[in-house]
């Protein structure tokens, strides 16, 4: 985590810079988290973090550890797998309301998000990974035009990206994955709404029994 610089919005920043480190690894399930060090480490007073750490606790990234105060959230597979539901319904009908939204502008932007990816994936890089498969799935949302699906899927990802990254080092895997965003690419340019659902739902259950299988070889915090 790096120093945030001084602004009215810094429980906002100390929110953002908390999550990403959880998001990315920096900070691992189990680690402890004070308002002294954290705020050290970010160069801001306690106040800031303190409020962010409110609401990191009640989003389910940090937990209370009884008189040692607070410490970052294990991997849950219990909470991965109602995240898994939810994405089931709501990513079909995103892509279905995406499908009939798709102009000229959008596939050529779909198309650069598809070499993005199967970029990251000749390269096995992790994070341009994570980040490529969420730039990818944020694409679908806002060619929905539903700003509740966008906002919705947005604090769901940044649960999912701490998964990810146990799953996506998995070269075949991404490679798969990259094949499976490809085709609902596809469908999504040829206005089949049908397919395009179809597609998804079948992507986001791949993706389930992925994320569950890494998360069993994750061990205890």
């Amino acid at each position: 985590m790096e120093s945030l610089a001084a602004s009215k919005t810094l429980m906002d920043q100390a929110y953002a810079a908390i999550l990403d480190a959880i998001g990315n690894g920096t900070l691992r399930p189990g680690e402890r988290l004070t308002q002294e060090t954290v705020a050290q480490r970010l160069n801001v007073s306690r106040q800031p973090i303190h409020n962010a750490l409110v609401v990191l606790k009640a989003q389910g990234f940090v937990r209370e550890t009884g008189r040692r105060g607070l410490a970052v959230a294990p991997l849950d597979p219990k909470l991965f797998a109602a995240i898994y539901e939810f994405r089931s319904a709501v990513e079909p009908l995103a892509v279905r309301l995406a499908a009939a939204r798709m102009d000229e502008a959008a596939r050529v932007r779909g198309l650069k998000l598809i070499a993005r990816g199967k970029a990251a994936t000749t390269k096995r890089d992790a994070k341009a990974l994570i980040e490529a498969d969420m730039a990818f799935h944020f694409f679908v949302y806002e060619r929905s035009d539903n700003t509740l699906i966008q906002e919705t899927m947005r604090l769901y990802w940044h649960h999912l990206r701490r998964a990810m990254g146990e799953v996506l080092r998995w070269p075949r895997l991404a490679e798969r994955v990259w094949l499976e965003h490809e085709r609902i690419f596809n469908a999504m340019s040829a206005g089949d709404a049908a397919r395009s659902a179809r597609l998804m739902r079948d992507h986001v259950l791949r993706a389930y029994e992925d994320v569950k299988s890494g998360l069993e070889q994750v061990p205890p915090a």
